[in-house]
């Protein structure tokens, strides 16, 4: 059996560049660590760049209790045409003059902030059919994708570029394509656009500011965030007898305040548990025992 030389669990922020996927970033950190596992909390699209949370261990299962976590991006929008991946690398397929003013697009973008029903893009990494959408795009292949309700919580412009190109600052919730965002607000506008660039700068409550470049995790200048550091609810130490029983997926009783909590054992977080009614069993397993 393979030795693996990175035994303990927990997520490094990673500052993503442009031209390398989401995968291949995860790979790398899995082989510089000489980890088990890694995954990620959230692609980037291949020419996105920024933050990607990249879970490590038993960090990886983590994803579903991070998966309705909001994001924050900085993205530059070019008004005027439409291509096949809804962003500027891809084939234009429609024109349409931009004749907007700055009063309209400060109007549609107020609107756009609350919930509203989006189509993914033909160019995602959406699954469909048990395959990888953007794949399946490539062969030229017509996707039947379906309408998703994503939520807007805050659209900011911060700057206007030139006539037809934009910056805006947006916050949504998970699973919102900003591709598509840019589509909408095309749509809303009487043309069409697409997406030049796009930069993650939060996701949950990570931030940029606190990410590491690929080059910084090369020379091993980086600080991997411990699982126990990312939730704050109070502590459950065990007993023996307690650790063997929640070990087997049994209950304990315990006397402590309803909801969730960092269980522990012997100074080993073990993961996250939740009590009602002076009844503890584990929700969310973090280590390996």
């Amino acid at each position: 059996m393979k030795e693996f030389k990175f035994k303990e669990s927990g997520i490094l922020l990673v500052n993503k560049p442009k031209g390398i996927s989401s995968n291949k970033v995860v790979n790398l950190v899995k082989f510089k660590l000489g980890a088990k596992k890694c995954g990620h909390l959230g692609t980037l699209d291949l020419e996105g760049e920024g933050l990607l949370p990249v879970t490590i261990n038993s960090a990886t299962r983590l994803f579903d209790f991070f998966l309705e976590k909001d994001k924050t991006y900085e993205t530059e929008f070019v008004f005027g045409f439409e291509t096949d991946t809804l962003d500027t690398s891809g084939r234009i397929l429609k024109t349409k003059e931009a004749s907007f003013s700055d009063e309209d697009l400060e109007r549609e973008v107020r609107a756009m902030v609350g919930k509203y029903m989006q189509m993914p893009p033909q160019y995602s990494a959406k699954k469909v059919n048990g395959q990888v959408g953007y794949k399946l795009a490539r062969k030229g292949e017509k996707i039947d994708l379906k309408e998703k309700e994503v939520e807007i919580l805050d659209f900011k412009i911060l700057k206007k570029i030139d006539k037809n190109k934009y910056r805006f600052l947006i916050t949504c919730s998970s699973g919102t394509y900003i591709r598509s965002v840019c589509r909408d607000l095309a749509y809303r506008l009487g043309t069409y656009g697409s997406m030049q660039c796009i930069l993650r700068t939060r996701c949950g409550v990570f931030c940029i500011e606190d990410a590491f470049t690929l080059d910084e995790i090369e020379n091993g200048e980086f600080q991997i965030i411990p699982c126990q550091d990312l939730f704050e609810c109070d502590s459950i130490y065990l007993e023996e007898d307690e650790f063997f029983k929640i070990k087997n997926g049994q209950h304990i009783q315990k006397i402590c305040q309803d909801g969730k909590h960092k269980i522990f054992f012997k100074d080993k977080f073990l993961g996250v548990g939740e009590c009602q009614n002076g009844e503890v069993k584990m929700i969310l397993r973090l280590s390996e025992f």
